[in-house]
Formats: structure tokens, C-alpha cells, sequence
């Protein structure tokens, strides 16, 4: 499955309207929040049809999976929404994640837990907001709002003396190389290393810079130490080879039509995240060119000229933080 799809969810009393364009989305919540509603109406209207008194609007069918039926479900879904709920524990396993990363379904996960074996994106993490009331008369409209705002990553604008970086290949090879000069950079080795990461440089001022296309996960509680301590900046582009690709050196207008609307070019059953996608892009649109490029290990030609320049200026919202001067040079 690709593309942006539209639901409508409703029966007399209350409707939720949100759209989903990645193969994985959450939605987070407190009790009270609609989110039990919303699964248990998908539940009703997947087992009984219109006869639930409920009415789904989406051209793909959206069906519910549990503990129980979610290896047999799966085994004969294909090209649907799958909607569970966070008594499907199942869903945090190694073995469901294996599971679901080559089908060419989309998954919306309605859970208060992380789901640190599943990729999905800081972007596609939603809160639901109600209006309305309960009433005969009256439904309660429903729609999604992000659960973490940009604004909310880029706290401050004073200089970082560490810069932590998620990764450690290709990327950790260009901050290193060319930030490096200006404060310590370090590699977590990984997303789920960046807290303690944290607290090991506890009182010092830490830019981190991960993936927000795998790092969901990890939102909640470094969200919440966020809040704790201002020093700290978060910066999440979609990925490394994301920012190599917005930088404009290879293809212009093509890729950044690929950028703008990436929901319309990966299929679910390729890419079990965006990042992924990203890097398979720039490799293939790099191949056998003198900017090849590998995750393992950076290509030098990314570390000097026109295109370290390119590069840096799409990180341009954090050069007063990393301490770079606005020419690059």
C-alpha cells in the first residue's frame, strides 16, 4: 500500500475523521480520550458490517486483529488498514513486528505503551481531540493532532558543547568530520542509547540529532526529560540521507517532489519505515556517479565543497546550536 488515505469513522453520536500516510501511526492517549471507542466501532463494523449501526468512509477496508487472531487475520490481509488496541499486547513483540514489516498493509496502533520494535515516525503520533458532546442530538466530532510539535524539538537557540548523534555510519562520519571542530560529538550507537547518553552528560548543553522517521518510540520519555532540562535541544530530520536529498545536489525538481509527497512513492511492503526509503533513493540516484553513497561508511566528496555547504545549510534551523558560522565555510 502507498499513498494518503481519508477514514470516517461514525455512527449517531460520534464520528472521527484523520488521515493516515505511513504504514505505521499510533495513537496515544489517557483514559477518557476516545481512543477505546474508536477501536471498539473498527471492531464492531469489521464483525458485523452496517448492521453495527456504525458507518466507515475509506477506500481501503479497515478491519481490527487481537491476541488470539492476529497471525490467521494477517495471513489473509492484504491491502488494508489494521487498526489494535493496547490489550493486543502481542503488537510489542519481536515476532509481530517480524511479521508485519513485508505485508502491504497499514497499521494504526491505539496504545499508551512504546513500541521500541516497531519504526514508526515522531510524525505519525497522534493525540485525539474532541468537540462536542454526548448527546441524542449531537455527535462528537473526533479528529487527530500531533502528539509532539516541531517547536517543541528546538527548544532554545544557545551552543550546544556535546552534539549526540543516533547514528554511527555515514552520518556520524559527516558530523563528526565537519561539526566535530566545534564541540564534542558522540554516537549512540542507536536510538534507544540516546537518554542515557543524556544523563551520562548530565548539566552540559546536548544537541541530539536523530531519525524522526524510526524514533516514535523513544518520544515519550525523551519528551518528558525535555521538559526537565532546557539545555537540551532535539533536532529530528526525517533522516541523514533525507537531509542529503533535501539539499538539492542530486536531481532537483524530481526528488523534491519525491520529498513533498514521500507517501505517494513507498510501497509498505519494501519499506517498513521512511528511512529506509530515503536511503535506498539516494543510493540508487547516486550509483555509479562520484557521489555514491553507502551507509556504512561516507563518501569524502559529501565532506568538502558545494556539497558539505548544501548540506549544512538544510540544518540551517540549528547552526547557532552546533556553533557554525551562517556562511558554512
Amino acid at each position: 500500500m502507498r499513498g494518503k488515505h481519508h477514514i470516517i469513522i461514525q455512527n449517531n453520536k460520534v464520528r472521527f475523521e484523520f488521515d493516515i500516510k505511513r504504514n505505521l501511526t499510533i495513537i496515544r492517549g489517557d483514559s477518557a480520550t476516545g481512543k477505546t471507542t474508536l477501536f471498539s466501532m473498527v471492531d464492531a463494523y469489521d464483525r458485523l458490517g452496517p448492521d453495527s449501526g456504525i458507518d466507515i468512509i475509506c477506500d481501503k477496508r479497515c478491519i481490527t486483529i487481537n491476541n488470539a487472531n492476529w497471525e490467521a487475520v494477517l495471513k489473509h490481509t492484504h491491502d488494508a488498514i489494521v487498526f489494535a488496541d493496547e490489550e493486543t499486547t502481542v503488537m510489542k513483540t519481536v515476532d509481530f513486528a517480524g511479521t508485519i514489516k513485508n505485508t502491504d498493509n497499514y497499521y494504526v496502533f491505539i496504545t499508551r505503551e512504546n513500541l521500541p520494535n516497531l519504526p514508526y515516525s515522531v510524525e505519525e503520533v497522534y493525540g485525539i481531540h474532541t468537540s462536542g458532546k454526548y448527546s441524542d442530538l449531537r455527535r462528537t466530532y473526533n479528529t487527530f493532532y500531533h502528539l509532539y510539535q516541531a517547536e517543541e524539538m528546538v527548544p532554545s537557540k544557545e551552543k550546544a558543547e556535546v552534539l549526540i548523534v543516533e547514528d554511527s555510519n555515514a552520518g556520524f562520519d559527516f558530523y563528526n568530520s565537519v561539526i566535530g571542530g566545534h564541540l564534542d560529538c558522540i554516537s549512540a550507537y542507536g536510538k534507544s542509547k540516546i537518554k542515557n547518553l543524556l544523563k551520562q552528560n548530565g548539566g552540559k548543553k546536548i544537541c541530539v540529532i536523530a531519525d524522526g522517521a524510526a524514533f516514535g518510540s523513544e518520544m515519550w520519555e525523551i519528551s518528558i526529560y525535555l521538559k526537565q532540562h532546557p539545555e537540551i535541544t532535539l533536532y529530528l530530520p526525517e533522516s541523514f540521507e533525507w537531509i542529503i536529498l533535501s539539499s538539492g545536489i542530486i536531481d532537483g525538481n524530481r526528488i523534491i517532489e519525491i520529498l513533498k509527497h514521500t507517501e505517494n512513492y513507498v510501497e509498505s511492503e519494501l519499506f517498513f519505515s521512511w528511512e529506509q526509503f530515503y536511503t535506498n533513493l539516494l543510493i540508487q540516484e547516486t550509483k555509479d556517479s562520484y557521489l555514491h553513497y553507502a551507509k556504512s561508511k561516507l563518501n569524502k566528496a559529501y565532506l568538502h565543497g558545494v556539497q558539505k555547504n548544501a548540506i549544512l545549510n538544510v540544518l540551517a534551523e540549528i547552526h547557532e546550536i552546533l556553533g557554525l558560522p551562517e556562511n558554512n565555510q
